[in-house]
């Protein structure tokens, strides 16, 4: 799989897409934001448990698919973690440990916007691992999600490709937008020095937890848009749903037994300034 990755050195780029209108790709979204609200509500009447995985590069656009993911559904059924570094207390658990705590139980599922991953890549090419727990982790991960998959867990595995120039150009963006100057943080920096190391452990990943238990899908991210579409999509057929019958509830009228002036009930009271 990882062979075939556009991001290889060398591979022919892809005939360039014409871009997706904005009226389309809104329309388009809101159809499957509706189905996700399906699949929601049948994960939860099931009690199924689900596990979505979201690596790639550095600005490949894993938080803009997990934003559209979840607009429109609930937080609490939909959970999305995305963990810091571990603490002191944490790097003398069991590598595996801090993640298994954020499991879903029946009737949720969990977005990993990075995972136990971490360990094949950023903790391999920027040396927060030592070799031996890098390949005690390569050794034994495959082993540790076909435990999760035959416990019953829908484990569903992305990773997000992107081009070289085009990582350029969204880490220019992010230094040149000040409401993007907190997605660029010195580690991703670096990251673009690095970009043969990672594109290395990236394949020693793939070769290692590319399995028929848990397969790695490979998701095209270089235009956004179709990204989020295709993905959703994606996901969705992973997971065999049906809508369930939904009747409306029917307002029912103001009770004006004890009725008075709420809205002259609030005068004087401390409303902030209508500035727009």
């Amino acid at each position: 799989m990882s062979k075939n990755n556009s991001e290889s050195k060398g591979t022919p780029k892809k005939e360039k897409k014409p871009k997706l209108g904005r009226k389309f790709y809104e329309k388009e979204l809101y159809k499957l934001q509706v189905e996700l609200c399906k699949l929601q509500n049948w994960v939860k009447h099931e009690q199924l448990r689900i596990i979505v995985v979201f690596e790639g590069r550095d600005a490949a656009g894993k938080g803009g698919i997990i934003k559209r993911i979840t607009q429109r559904v609930s937080p609490r059924i939909f959970r999305v973690v995305a963990l810091p570094a571990p603490t002191d207390r944490e790097k003398t658990q069991m590598y595996l440990q801090r993640y298994l705590v954020h499991f879903p139980s029946g009737g949720e599922v969990v977005i990993f916007d990075r995972s136990w991953y971490n360990r094949a890549g950023v903790e391999r090419v920027m040396k927060f691992c030592t070799d031996e727990q890098y390949r005690m982790f390569i050794q034994n991960v495959d082993e540790f999600e076909h435990w999760i998959t035959e416990s019953g867990i829908f484990l569903i595995k992305y990773w997000l490709t992107v081009e070289n120039e085009e990582q350029e150009r969204r880490f220019k963006a992010r230094i040149s937008d000040p409401t993007k100057h907190w997605k660029l943080s010195p580690m991703d920096v670096e990251s673009r020095r690095r970009w043969y190391e990672y594109s290395r452990a990236r394949d020693a990943m793939l070769d290692a937890s590319d399995s028929r238990h848990s397969p790695w899908y490979l998701v095209d991210s270089n235009d956004k848009r179709r990204a989020r579409l295709n993905c959703i999509t994606h996901l969705l057929q992973q997971i065999p749903y049906e809508e369930l019958p939904h009747d409306p509830p029917k307002l029912p009228k103001r009770n004006e037994e004890h009725a008075y002036d709420d809205v002259a009930a609030l005068k004087g009271r401390n409303f902030i300034p209508e500035v727009y």
